[in-house]
């Protein structure tokens, strides 16, 4: 299938934002880092070649010193807390979902302090502040306590400006989602048509151009097949040396 189209209108969007003296924040998010796999050394090895700066939500419980030492000097890459260990506490017919009331509430604010503190003792120098609930989900009551643990953001899926969003944020808690998903959870399992995670930008864009944010790309690097592949080396090529465009690192985010 041709998609030069879609491109070609991401690169026009870009230059009109350039022409009115506007630009856009990027950033991409990927889930699921344990240890050093041949799927992370081949992202690592295309945002190194793009020079796009990478957050990485890491499974505390599941995660050691050979995921540091992989990392070890990567001053692009920064490390999120991914819950703690990805587990699901959910009844059968329901979603997923970790960071809920299936599990005591005591329970879990332990379990989140302790990845934090596990997290941030294994990489001191690109951890950040930053919560991301496996499958996205958290309830209210598990945000409540985040501040005391040390969090200053929390990233989920979809825009900030949304009812759902609004309901999680505390104060001196920022919201940093993603926005465009690459991976067709509901079907193939593989990757999304690119025209339509193409539209999925270009819709963001608008939304930004009207209400700022950031545009936020997730990604699963143990689940990516080769069309997810050609389309992270497609954007990063279309988008990272364009001058309305900014790959951002989520530390610099923090705080915004």
């Amino acid at each position: 299938m041709n998609t030069g189209f879609i491109w070609q209108a991401l690169i026009d969007r870009l230059d009109q934002m350039q022409e009115a003296g506007q630009s856009a924040d990027f950033w991409l998010r990927d889930d699921d880092a344990i240890e050093p796999t041949a799927a992370l050394h081949r992202l690592l090895e295309l945002t190194d070649r793009f020079s796009v700066p990478l957050t990485l939500a890491v499974i505390p419980a599941h995660t050691d010193e050979r995921l540091e030492r992989c990392l070890a000097g990567r001053r692009d890459i920064s490390i999120a807390v991914h819950g703690w260990s990805h587990e699901n506490h959910a009844p059968a017919g329901e979603k997923h979902q970790e960071l809920g009331d299936h599990h005591p509430g005591g329970t879990v604010a332990a379990e989140l302090h302790t990845g934090y503190a596990r997290l941030r003792a294994l990489f001191p120098a690109s951890f950040v502040p930053l919560l991301v609930p496996p499958w996205n989900r958290i309830d209210t009551e598990i945000v409540t306590g985040l501040g005391a643990i040390g969090f200053r953001a929390l990233s989920v899926f979809g825009p900030e400006a949304s009812g759902k969003a609004a309901a999680l944020l505390r104060p001196g808690l920022q919201i940093i989602n993603t926005h465009v998903d690459v991976i067709d959870w509901r079907g193939t399992r593989g990757c999304r048509d690119h025209v339509q995670i193409v539209r999925d930008i270009l819709i963001r864009l608008e939304q930004v151009a009207k209400g700022g944010g950031t545009v936020g790309i997730l990604t699963h690097h143990l689940v990516h097949d080769e069309n997810v592949w050609a389309f992270l080396s497609k954007l990063f090529e279309t988008t990272a040396t364009h001058p309305a465009c900014r790959w951002r690192k989520v530390s610099d985010l923090i705080g915004q």
